[in-house]
């Protein structure tokens, strides 16, 4: 239910990387050794050397963005046999033993929801509750939405707005109101912005870098950033450049080149030294 509450609070979770973290690498794992298991191998795009996780050799389906939240203790009876190969070259092998899966359509959604309708699905837990969708450079209504739980920070399809020229894009909501902000324009300056604090840090090395690189969504580039320690569990992730769409809930994951350093969720995104108030 943690996804359900997270989307109440107006945040977008990643399941998959709690599903790796709770259940493929924690219960799933414990439960494989048990019947006598060595290792258990997942067909993650990742590597695994010495213990350290690292980038998969194809960086298109690099996946390791979503194993950021594992524990160090809990990659050592893992393999990935995929890490080092192409998906291309997946497709040939699994052709050359006639499996029906290998020219099947890449997978994609939320394993535990399956081919049902997403809207559909979150109608069971969170009753929709329409409300006004504004303009946040002039604040207009200009449309309605259908629950806020079903848009993310950065969508931009789905929207079922018309008359304007220029793209429109999700970057905020507010809770309370029930209102659904848009800005319109990929350049808009709304969504961009410069730091974000993180929580819930997985670290996989024992020393913590000042500075690294850092990805805010899968397939993102990596972002230079600069890091400051606010506690124990707490990170300042600050970004000079400026980066579009970082959404609350989603992760934030640091790298030093190939290796992957760990993560933390993001707890709170900020601009100028301030808290936004629309996300």
């Amino acid at each position: 239910m943690t996804f359900v509450h997270e989307l109440k609070k107006g945040r977008t979770p990643n399941p998959d990387i709690m599903c790796n973290k709770y259940i493929k690498f924690d219960m799933f794992a414990r439960e494989a050794l048990k019947l006598g298991a060595d290792y258990i191998a997942t067909g993650h795009y990742a590597r695994l050397e010495n213990g350290i996780l690292l980038k998969a050799l194809d960086e298109n389906k690099d996946q390791s963005y979503f194993l950021a939240q594992v524990s160090k203790e809990q990659f050592k009876n893992v393999l990935f046999p995929l890490g080092n190969i192409t998906k291309q070259e997946v497709r040939k092998i699994a052709s050359e033993y006639g499996l029906i899966t290998a020219n099947k359509k890449d997978s994609t959604g939320i394993c535990f929801i399956g081919e049902r309708n997403f809207t559909n699905f979150l109608k069971n837990y969170l009753p929709n509750q329409p409300g006004d969708i504004v303009n946040i450079d002039t604040n207009e209504v200009i449309g309605k939405h259908i629950g806020l739980m079903n848009y993310t920070i950065g969508q931009r399809r789905g929207l079922d707005i018309g008359g304007f020229p220029d793209r429109m894009f999700v970057v905020g909501k507010d809770i309370t109101k029930n209102i659904l902000y848009i800005c319109i324009g990929e350049d808009n300056d709304y969504l961009v912005t410069d730091s974000c604090i993180v929580d819930n840090v997985n670290w996989l090395f024992s020393s913590k870098p000042s500075k690294c690189m850092a990805k805010f969504r899968y397939r993102q580039k990596d972002n230079p950033v600069e890091l400051e320690y606010l506690n124990d569990n707490e990170i300042l992730v600050k970004y000079k450049q400026g980066v579009k769409r970082v959404t609350k809930g989603q992760a934030c994951v640091f790298y030093q080149g190939d290796i992957c350093l760990g993560s933390g969720i993001i707890k709170e995104v900020r601009k100028n030294n301030e808290k936004l108030w629309y996300l």
